[in-house]
């Protein structure tokens, strides 16, 4: 019963682990995306 929790237990924490994780690289990756398009607005507007 002790080992069952505790696997049930650390699986739980590895999911949360792996949402982390897929949060940090959306922001990331919107993060890039935001600064690649700022930089492109402004090369466009500039004459």
């Amino acid at each position: 019963m002790r080992n069952s929790l505790h696997a049930s237990a650390s699986g739980i924490t590895n999911a949360s682990r792996g949402t982390a994780n897929a949060w940090h690289f959306y922001c990331a990756l919107v993060y890039v995306i935001t600064v690649l398009c700022g930089k492109l607005v402004v090369a466009l507007s500039a004459p």
